[in-house]
C-alpha cells in the first residue's frame, strides 16, 4: 500500500474538518505506565523488548478493568535495546476527581507476574494503588509517538516529545506507545490528573507542564477530556472551564440530570438518543446546566490512516447556562 498524501492524513483531514476535541478522550480510571525502550509494534505491550510473558501477563490482568497500560520511553533516538533488563520504572495514577494520586519507582518484572496482578488493577480503577515506589506528585506528561500505530502520531508527536524534553520540564517528558485519537495528533496525557489533549504544540504543552506543577490546567481549547468520566461527561466539562475560567484540576464535578435529580454519571453513559442533560458543579458552589449533543461532523473520514471511512461522529455543548448554586 502506498502511503498517503499528507493532505490526507487522518489528522490533517480532523483538523480540517474541525472534528470537536472535546470528548474524544479514553475511558480510564487509572493508567499504568511502564518504561521500556527501544521501538515499539503495533501492539506495544507483546511487539516490544518488553519480556512476552511480562506484556502478555499485563495485558490479560488489564483486560476489563478501566486501567490502561502504556509503554513510554524517553525522547531522542530509540536504539534496537535488547538489554533483558528485568526491572523498569513505573508510575501508577488513579485519576478520577478528589481521588487523584500517582506512585512511582523501580518494579521489578516478577511482581508483574503474580497471580494476584488482576485484583490489584480492579483496587487500582477504584483507587487503591499497590504499595509500590512512593508518592509522586510530579506531573508527567507523555506524547504518543508510536508510527506502527499511525504514523500521524510519529510525524507531529515525536517532535513535539523532543522539543517539550529540552524544557524545564523535560525529565517529566516521555514517548507513549499509544493513547488513543490519532486523528487528533500529536496527542498527550497529563498524569496523574488523566486529562488529554490533542493538536497540541511545543508552545501549548509547555504551558500545560508548567501549569499543572501549580495544580491548574493550560490549554483548554486543546483538551480531550479527562479519561475518569464518559464522552458526554468530558465534553460538558471542558465547555463549562472555558465559559467559568475552571482551571484547577479538580474544579468540577459532573453529575447526570435524570428528570428533576441528578445522580453520579454511570462511565458506560452512552444513551441512545443523541442528546444528554448534565450538571457540571464547582467547588465554590456554582453550577451550570448543560445540553450536550451527538453530531456527525462529516459523513466519512478515516478514524486513523490505513482505516475504512467511518461517520465523524462527537459530542459538543450546545447550551451552559447557570443553575442554582448546589452549597
Amino acid at each position: 500500500m502506498s502511503p498517503l498524501p499528507d493532505d490526507e492524513r487522518c489528522s490533517v483531514v480532523s483538523a480540517r474538518l474541525d472534528e470537536p476535541l472535546a470528548g474524544s478522550a479514553p475511558l480510564a480510571r487509572a493508567w499504568l505506565v511502564l518504561e521500556q525502550p527501544g521501538p515499539y509494534g503495533r501492539q506495544a505491550l507483546t511487539e516490544s523488548h518488553l519480556p512476552a510473558d511480562v506484556g502478555a501477563a499485563v495485558a490479560r490482568a488489564a483486560e476489563g478493568t478501566r486501567v490502561t497500560v502504556v509503554l513510554a520511553r524517553r525522547p531522542g533516538h530509540h536504539a534496537d535495546d535488547h538489554s533483558g533488563s528485568t526491572s523498569r520504572r513505573f508510575w501508577f495514577a488513579h485519576c478520577a476527581s478528589g481521588g487523584t494520586r500517582m506512585r512511582s519507582g523501580s518494579l521489578d518484572d516478577a511482581v508483574l507476574l503474580r497471580p494476584d496482578l488482576p485484583g490489584i488493577m480492579r483496587d487500582a480503577a477504584r483507587g487503591h494503588l499497590p504499595p509500590w515506589g512512593s508518592k509522586d506528585d510530579e506531573p508527567l506528561l507523555l506524547v504518543c509517538t508510536n508510527s506502527r500505530r499511525d504514523r500521524c502520531c510519529a510525524l507531529e508527536g515525536r517532535p513535539l516529545a523532543a522539543e517539550l524534553a529540552k524544557g524545564p520540564y523535560g525529565a517529566r517528558v516521555l514517548e507513549a506507545n499509544h493513547l488513543g485519537g490519532h486523528r487528533f495528533a500529536p496527542t498527550a496525557l497529563l498524569l496523574p490528573s488523566g486529562f488529554l489533549y490533542g493538536r497540541l504544540d511545543a508552545a501549548a504543552g509547555a504551558e500545560i507542564l508548567a501549569a499543572a506543577q501549580e495544580g491548574r490546567l493550560a490549554a483548554l481549547d486543546r483538551m480531550r477530556g479527562r479519561s475518569s468520566g464518559p464522552a458526554p461527561a468530558q465534553a460538558a466539562a471542558i465547555a463549562v472551564r472555558i465559559e467559568a475560567g475552571a482551571v484547577g484540576i479538580d474544579d468540577l464535578d459532573v453529575l447526570h440530570r435524570v428528570g428533576e435529580h441528578s445522580v453520579p454519571v454511570p462511565l458506560g453513559l452512552a444513551p441512545e438518543r443523541d442528546e444528554v442533560r448534565l450538571e457540571v458543579r464547582h467547588v465554590d458552589g456554582r453550577a451550570w446546566d448543560v445540553r450536550v449533543r451527538r453530531e456527525t461532523v462529516a459523513p466519512d473520514r478515516a478514524e486513523s490512516c490505513g482505516k475504512a471511512a467511518v461517520a465523524a461522529v462527537g459530542w459538543r455543548a450546545v447550551d451552559v447556562v447557570a443553575a442554582a448554586r448546589w452549597a
